[in-house]
């Protein structure tokens, strides 16, 4: 598909149908496409869509065609010899919230649809494109403004008294409606973060205590060679999985031990440099070899496999499973989630997925802190209201409200070409 966004939209349309003709709104039309000596480049279905009711907001054409790359390169060289010019990237989405279509969290939900790699992250994207997330900045702005209004008046109005009652309950109003809904925003980023940016786990241990049986298990398919022989996985091997949603990459490295083989030491090693650079580690021993069951390296959850034909008492601090049945596997789940920052959140709407986000909610609360440090002092008022003014700046960023021009440039330079 090709889309075609500006004022003069309907006029490149009708020239390269060669036809003065009126396109309906919104109808699919059969057409022809002709080059310039009127020959068809192309045939396939055009849709009109005037302003202000389309995507970006301005006269729009969509022309939906076979798709092959000779005539989809002869078309778009036509629709240029037209006046049309190559989208810069994201520039689709940028003209929607210039034209008020959405806000910038809307946009940025936008990349995250196309980027999200499971269906929690996709939900979650959607939520955002919705608008959910947004409106939950607005509440906040508007709180903000509500209970700042006041203190705003006592500055512009120093005859009029602001009843006392006002500024005692005004410490408690703030952290109900703003501190703590911001606190909590923000202790949702690091699951925001993982749902889109995925996370990383490698599993240790020593040889032969079933980790590529483990993450076979995981995975779903045989990736891995399993073998009693020790040292049968030399490099780090890499699947792709999710856990509650969450996209992770696990590795599985070589047995952990002393070895004369110089190239099971590299694999000892890499083991070693996978854990120290993972967001998570699973260390894993056997039921049935208490020697393995001592950790050497830092590790964040501890698996005893093979617990199906293993017997005895085991660390409290280890998970009891078998890779083989499958048994244990689901608790390991729920472990590894909670380990890589899924927490319950009542409220999914509220995630916060942005590293930019996560900025200026953290101004915001910064400058919501320092206020009141200054709230109760008559002379100093002034520096409460300027520090909330600066909150309500913080959080009207996110949804591109004042003067973000330069947030807009960074944004959009994420984006796709032609979105």
């Amino acid at each position: 598909m090709i889309r075609i966004s500006g004022i003069d939209a309907l006029n490149v349309l009708q020239q390269l149908t060669n036809s003065k003709r009126d396109f309906p709104a919104r109808v699919a039309i059969l057409s022809s496409w002709l080059d310039a000596a009127g020959d068809v480049l192309d045939q396939g279905l055009s849709l009109y869509f005037p302003a202000p009711h389309s995507y970006t907001g301005e006269h729009t054409v969509e022309l939906q065609g076979h798709g092959g790359p000779v005539l989809l390169r002869a078309l778009l060289e036509r629709l240029f010899e037209l006046g049309c010019k190559p989208a810069e990237p994201g520039e689709f989405t940028r003209r929607a919230v210039e034209n008020g279509k959405m806000d910038l969290a809307q946009a940025e939900a936008v990349a995250s649809c196309i980027d999200a790699a499971t269906i929690r992250a996709g939900k979650q994207a959607q939520r955002q494109l919705q608008g959910a997330f947004g409106r939950h900045i607005e509440h906040l702005m508007q709180q903000l403004t509500s209970l700042v209004a006041h203190v705003e008046a006592s500055l512009d109005f120093p005859e009029e008294e602001i009843p006392e009652l006002f500024f005692s309950r005004l410490d408690e109003d703030m952290q109900q409606q703003l501190i703590q809904p911001i606190r909590a925003m923000l202790d949702s980023a690091p699951l925001g973060e993982r749902l889109f940016d995925g996370a990383t786990v490698t599993i240790i241990g020593a040889p032969n205590v079933g980790k590529s049986s483990l993450l076979n298990a995981l995975a779903g398919r045989d990736r891995a060679i399993v073998s009693d022989i020790p040292g049968t996985t030399r490099d780090v091997l890499e699947i792709d999985f999710e856990v509650h949603g969450i996209p992770v990459r696990l590795s599985d490295t070589a047995g952990i031990r002393e070895s004369e083989d110089r190239i099971e030491q590299e694999g000892v090693r890499r083991a070693h440099q996978s854990a120290e650079q993972a967001d998570a580690t699973l260390f894993v021993a056997d039921a049935m070899r208490p020697d393995t069951w001592h950790c050497k390296v830092n590790a964040d959850i501890f698996l005893m496999n093979k617990c199906d034909v293993g017997q005895g008492a085991y660390p409290d601090h280890f998970i009891s499973a078998s890779a083989t049945n499958g048994s244990g596997l689901n608790d390991l789940r729920d472990r590894l989630a909670a380990s890589l920052g899924d927490i319950d959140i009542a409220d999914e709407s509220m995630l916060v997925t942005r590293e930019r986000h996560c900025q200026s909610l953290s101004e915001a609360l910064h400058c919501i802190e320092t206020g009141m440090q200054t709230l109760h002092d008559e002379e100093k008022l002034e520096i409460t209201a300027m520090q909330w003014r600066a909150a309500w700046a913080a959080l009207g960023g996110i949804l591109g409200i004042g003067d973000v021009e330069h947030i807009l440039d960074q944004v959009f330079s994420e984006f796709c070409i032609g979105k």
